[in-house]
């Protein structure tokens, strides 16, 4: 298992940046009421990209149990599917936060239900597979972590997730491979370098391992300091 809820595979929702971050006070607890309010709308009034906009605020603040409303709701009023895959794959991420696995997987199938080959299917595969393999079902896991990397080539963190499964199944090999596409891909964390050291150790490549695993702590150590100085 995980010390931490996302030690090991590394999830983000889709899109982090609002463009009017002041249009809706994510504390203000009648923002989602007013908008989310059935009684009161009709469907064709609803602001889905507001609503998904409500979510992520939510998730900037670590209000995960209203952001998977947001994000239920938004899904349930999207008339276009890759909007609703978005919102199906935001909503997944935010039961993951709370661990809940059985949501999040629901919420993610939902995702690849409405659009399988659309633009989040391979942010819905990996996320997938984080989920599966809480629950302790490997295999799956290991089929959505390849399918993410299969339907976008170019996402660091599918290929993180699928080399940090190779390396708990032991395929050493396969695994490097893949933690060095995530690191040549722009996935700069500690993480990935820890990973690639254990990579490294499974082929009998210690000295390699040293260097890498030393890169993972100075790493690690700038990152908690940055940490240190946003709070």
């Amino acid at each position: 298992g995980f010390s931490e809820p996302y030690e090991g595979f590394d999830l983000d929702p889709p899109e982090l940046e609002i463009e009017d971050p002041s249009a809706v006070d994510p504390v203000d607890s009648r923002a989602v009421t007013d908008l989310l309010d059935d009684r009161n709308v009709a469907g064709d009034e609803v602001d889905v990209d507001q609503l998904l906009d409500v979510g992520v605020e939510y998730m900037a603040i670590n209000r995960h149990e209203q952001a998977a409303e947001a994000f239920e709701r938004a899904a349930r009023y999207a008339e276009d599917d890759t909007l609703e895959a978005e919102a199906w794959v935001n909503k997944g991420i935010a039961h993951g936060e709370l661990e809940e696995w059985d949501a999040a997987v629901s919420a993610h199938r939902e995702a690849l239900h409405v659009d399988e080959e659309g633009e989040y299917a391979a942010l819905a595969h990996t996320n997938l597979a984080y989920a599966l393999w809480e629950r302790g079902e490997d295999e799956s896991a290991f089929q959505h972590a390849e399918d993410a990397v299969r339907d976008d080539q170019r996402l660091p963190q599918g290929w993180y997730n699928l080399g940090f499964i190779q390396v708990e199944r032991g395929q050493h090999e396969d695994a490097l491979e893949c933690l060095d596409n995530a690191i040549r891909l722009g996935f700069q964390e500690s993480s990935v370098y820890e990973e690639k050291a254990r990579a490294l150790e499974g082929l009998d490549r210690n000295e390699e391992a040293a260097e890498v695993r030393e890169t993972a702590q100075e790493m690690q150590e700038a990152e908690e300091e940055r940490l240190i100085e946003s709070e």
